[in-house]
């Protein structure tokens, strides 16, 4: 494991992130979303992406706890509110691209188990032929809730107080 990568090898339902936060790495993307507690359970039941609605209100709720963790200095907290606006992002866009959200046809066997990371992760078939894309994939339902999420992502990430904790926290707490 790289020494700043994501420490998949913690023991997440023994490990509280608010008191050590010392022990999370930002890793790639959405990388331990679903895993950091406390955050994923204050996070996650407002996480939703069905509708333009849903996914404003949802949207607008995550953004206002992201603000939230900004406002007590909690870099971990805000990096989890910043992953899940981002993967109501790329949740949407999925099903935006592929109704059933199934992006990989399916088959018997795992065909990622060879392929580098990222491929390597997430769907066993990976490997697979991707299934067609919708017809009204840029405009459909789920294309204008990913767009809710996408413009909550980018303010989140691009936000200057979160860029200010982003680098502090890696200073303090990444190996050099």
């Amino acid at each position: 494991m790289a020494k700043n990568s994501f420490p998949y090898n913690l023991d997440f339902k023994a490990t509280d992130f608010r008191q050590h936060p010392e022990l999370y790495r930002v890793g790639v993307g959405e990388q331990g979303v679903l895993l950091v507690e406390p955050y994923k359970s204050e996070i996650l039941p407002h996480w939703r992406f069905k509708n333009v609605e849903v996914a404003t209100t949802s949207a607008e709720k995550i953004y206002g706890l992201f603000e939230e963790y900004l406002a007590q200095q909690d870099f971990v907290g805000a990096d989890m509110a910043r992953k899940f606006l981002q993967m109501g992002f790329t949740r949407a866009r999925r099903y935006a691209n592929h109704k059933g959200g199934r992006k990989y046809k399916s088959s018997e066997t795992d065909n990622s188990a060879d392929l580098p990371y990222p491929y390597s992760s997430g769907s066993a078939h990976k490997g697979n032929e991707v299934l067609p894309q919708e017809k009204n994939a840029l405009t459909n339902e789920k294309a204008q809730a990913a767009a809710v999420f996408k413009e909550y992502w980018f303010r989140a990430k691009d936000h200057p107080e979160y860029q200010k904790l982003k680098q502090a926290f890696k200073e303090k707490y990444y190996e050099k």
